[in-house]
């Protein structure tokens, strides 16, 4: 398999910013950030490595990799996995779905 280059979209880098530095905030620490960062990157690699192996959803080309209260939605491209939102699961989903659909 091909692996392919990791592309965050504008918005799904603001939303894993702030999520980053709610997490920072909140504790007054940013060893959870920096153990989410973490994870994150090892998720991204593996998704560019074997792309299809994260659950396909309603949206058309999206496909999304679960990170326990997060998850990551992408695209995939014959070159690049596109990132188009970093969700934390326990927002409201009517927000991700306005996010996927300007982004459908």
């Amino acid at each position: 398999m091909v692996k392919r280059d990791v592309i965050w979209t504008r918005t799904a880098d603001i939303q894993f910013v702030g999520i980053l530095e709610y997490w920072v905030k909140r504790n007054n620490s940013k060893t959870y950030s920096k153990k989410l960062v973490k994870l994150v990157s090892k998720r991204t690699k593996q998704i560019a490595k074997e792309p299809f192996m994260y659950k396909a959803t309603d949206f058309e080309d999206t496909r999304v990799a679960s990170l326990g209260n997060f998850s990551i939605y992408y695209k995939v491209d014959a070159t690049k996995i596109i990132v188009t939102s970093f969700w934390d699961n326990r927002q409201n989903p009517k927000n991700l779905l306005t996010v996927l659909k300007d982004k459908g």
